[in-house]
């Protein structure tokens, strides 16, 4: 996927190549791309793309999120997420923007309000809205 000119990095791309697992926390001033394995926790100032080979195993923080592959885990996505038409998401997703293509598959809770300004990110402690009333006729 590639990000508009408004969602540039500082010019920093990091790559989990396929065929390459890490496991551990990975951080990055700017961008990562991962088309392997990383089991583990994943941060990045500007954006993450997991590839259509790659996989991760823990949580992503990012300004913009692409998924393409797997993700085991907990998304935060302090703009934008984009889950494209064969990822596969198991876990729990916070993000201001959200876009869900066809054939995507997401198992998990979805929050989409903004924290309150220096609260941390969390993602599944809300309340959730009454159910609607059923229609009998």
């Amino acid at each position: 996927m590639a990000m508009s000119d408004k969602q540039q990095t500082n010019g920093t791309l990091s790559l989990v190549g396929a065929g390459t697992t890490i496991e551990g926390k990975v951080k990055t001033d700017g961008s990562m791309r991962i088309d392997g394995k990383v089991v583990g926790d994943v941060t990045a100032k500007a954006n993450v793309t997991v590839g259509g080979t790659g996989s991760v195993e823990g949580t992503i923080s990012a300004a913009n999120i692409a998924l393409a592959g797997k993700v085991h885990g907990t998304l935060i996505a302090t703009e934008k997420l984009v889950l494209e038409n064969k990822s596969v998401m198991r876990g729990d997703i916070r993000a201001s923007k959200l876009v869900v293509d066809e054939g995507a598959v997401f198992d998990g809770q979805c929050a989409m309000s903004s924290p309150a300004p220096g609260a941390s990110p969390r993602v599944g402690g809300g309340t959730h809205p009454p159910a609607l009333p059923s229609k009998e006729q």
